[in-house]
């Protein structure tokens, strides 16, 4: 048999192959390293400008803890100014939220976390564990469903009062418009030339709308629904902004990675990792909260109002005292124009809340406020609520919520209000902190109804992780025992090859912060597995080239070009399958469709390329007889 110098360079890999390798291999090792160290469980407290952050509060924290039996990693002040408090494990931390609250009162905000005990060389590149799913962590799940008859209700109030504001702006008198119970609106005039120009107006000002003239009794009227496709952008805008202002929300309670998504037509899934409070939990997301600024009626005969004789243009609503106050229908502001809000106290050091405007409702409290100076302005605050019944000895939640209004603040006008004001009059510190929150997470366009919820405690997390690990650590050593043993060096390549194709996934999750759940690890063992098949049609192909009476090089070389088309269809139909579930897939099923994905791309490169690059150092560019395969 000849060795000619073809044969000489037929396995060998050019330097730069090479070295791509070995870079590759480099930066999946250093960022595969930064899950050897675990996030721990955290509680960060920060205060507002006017408490103090200081040792003081470090030494009373660590008191209060050690009252508790709980010894804590440790508790520091950081740079930024909070308090750090490092736990040993989830229930620790719950209980250290507690007794921080406890002890620190409204003048600081306590927030579970997950703090980084990454090696600051490691931080300096960005390297972080990955993110752990509500199946590993612990935590809680909550199955919302947005209630879609209040948000298209909401949306025809406000075709009605845009309606109105257009005729009046357009000088088309009519006799009055208002929202019919069943869904739609109508629009009444004295003579029918008016109403024809109202349609003309409606038409082509709300394209959203199906309008038709009718005759009814002596009015003339304009009849107008919502359109099928108005309606799917209605109801489609309702989830969506809610799962937007559920986001918010979540960022008030502190949670580090949550998960909310948008499941179905109507449905929001809400995952909080770390979180076993339950009520504080639906207590701040599933609160339906709003306020709005209206002016009071002061026109009206109070007292008819209270007999049932309500002035069209008003609405009667009560106090917090439960003293009744006529309001006009004309909102000012909506909560949804409010920008920002934070505590404060007032000259008498009373509790108030500033208010932030955005540029449309800053633009409409200066106009309106300008022309009622003198005149009170009212807070009105709305909150829909879950009500419970009990059905065979279990508290279930009513199907409809129930909508609690009243009237926060009064205070007169003394000046042109622009985009910066105050609500005062509120009772309480915690009234004004909570009103705070409330208005700074957003209003939800519509209520949430919470349709499931399930809680995770931190040792089944813990427990699921354990089991993971075993079932990996069992389902690799069986592979690589039977590789080493079946292949001999050729199976001991195939090994280090699919150890480099772990480092090169958990690298590549960590790098795209991606989340690791139970189903992901179920996708990692499969991968495993997915790997080695490469190599072994491989190696299989470079046995029937041997046998067939190719020299050893021109074998290696076959075996890898003969067998890469078949490698690269079975990989990439099962490549469309995890893209296929990502897509449609929701909580775990994503899980496990990202890390099958990202193991197929990792095991494509070590089966051919990196397996290769060590078989090429071992035998290529030299005269050799026989293989250990």
């Amino acid at each position: 048999m000849f060795f000619n110098q073809t044969q000489r360079t037929m396995n060998t890999y050019p330097i730069w192959k090479n070295m791509m390798v070995l870079i590759l291999l480099v930066v999946g090792i250093i960022y595969s390293l930064a899950n050897l160290y675990p996030n721990n469980p955290a509680v960060q407290i920060s205060a507002d400008s006017t408490a103090p952050i200081s040792q003081a509060i470090v030494d009373k924290i660590e008191k209060g803890l050690k009252d508790k039996n709980i010894i804590p990693k440790s508790v520091a002040i950081e740079t930024k100014g909070n308090i750090l408090i490092r736990l040993n494990n989830q229930t620790d931390q719950a209980t250290a939220r507690e007794v921080a609250s406890q002890l620190l009162g409204q003048d600081y905000v306590v927030a579970i976390n997950m703090a980084t005990s990454v090696p600051d060389w490691l931080a300096a590149l960005h390297a972080a564990p990955m993110k752990l799913g509500l199946d590993l962590s612990g935590g809680i799940f909550f199955l919302l469903e947005v209630d879609m008859d209040v948000a298209v209700e909401k949306s025809e109030q406000q075709y009605v009062d845009d309606m109105k504001t257009t005729l009046r702006e357009k000088k088309i008198r009519y006799s009055r418009i208002e929202s019919v119970k069943n869904g739609g609106m109508v629009l009444l005039f004295r003579d029918a030339d008016t109403r024809d120009k109202a349609l003309n107006v409606v038409e082509t000002q709300f394209p959203g709308l199906i309008s038709i003239a009718q005759q009814q009794g002596a009015f003339y009227t304009i009849k107008s629904r919502v359109s099928e496709k108005k309606l799917k952008e209605i109801r489609d805008y309702a989830v969506e902004q809610n799962t937007t202002i559920l986001r918010n929300r979540v960022d008030e309670l502190g949670v580090a990675e949550p998960y909310i998504q948008r499941q179905g037509l109507n449905r929001i899934v809400v995952q909080l990792p770390g979180v076993q409070d339950s009520a504080q939990a639906k207590k701040i997301i599933g609160v339906t909260a709003s306020v709005e600024f209206r002016l009071q009626n002061q026109s009206a005969d109070l007292q008819a109002a209270l007999n049932g004789r309500v002035p069209p243009d008003a609405e009667l609503y009560h106090r917090e005292n439960g003293m009744p106050i006529l309001l006009k229908k004309s909102v000012v502001v909506k909560g949804l124009n409010v920008s920002n809000a934070s505590f404060g106290v007032d000259q008498n050091g009373a509790p108030k809340v500033n208010i932030a405007l955005d540029s449309k409702g800053a633009s409409r409290m200066s106009t309106i406020s300008g022309q009622n100076v003198g005149k009170p302005l009212a807070v009105l605050f709305t909150e829909y609520k879950t009500e419970y019944e009990e059905v065979d000895g279990v508290m279930k939640p009513k199907d409809k919520l129930s909508k609690i209004e009243k009237v926060i603040s009064v205070a007169t006008i003394r000046s042109t209000l622009g985009s910066h004001f105050e609500i005062t009059g509120l009772d309480s510190v915690d009234e004004a902190t909570n009103l705070v929150m409330k208005i700074r997470a957003g209003a939800l366009i519509a209520p949430l109804k919470f349709v499931s919820e399930s809680t995770i405690g931190p040792s089944l997390g813990q427990e699921n992780i354990d089991k993971g690990i075993v079932a990996m650590k069992i389902g690799m050593a069986m592979v690589l025992g039977f590789m080493l043993i079946y292949y001999r060096v050729f199976g001991l390549i195939a090994n280090l090859a699919l150890l480099i194709n772990i480092v090169l996934l958990v690298a590549l999750m960590s790098l795209l912060d991606a989340t690791l759940t139970l189903p992901g690890i179920a996708g990692i063992v499969l991968t495993v597995g997915m790997a080695v098949d490469a190599n072994v049609l491989i190696f299989e192909r470079i046995k029937e080239e041997l046998l067939g009476g190719s020299g050893v090089q021109r074998a290696i070389h076959n075996g890898y070009d003969s067998a890469f088309s078949t490698i690269m269809d079975a990989n990439i139909t099962t490549l469309i399958a995890a893209v296929i579930l990502f897509a449609i897939g929701t909580g775990t099923i994503k899980g496990f469709a990202v890390t099958l994905a990202l193991g197929i791309i990792t095991s494509m490169f070590t089966a051919i390329i990196a397996s290769r690059a060590l078989i090429n150092a071992i035998y290529g560019g030299r005269k050799v007889e026989s293989l250990s395969i």
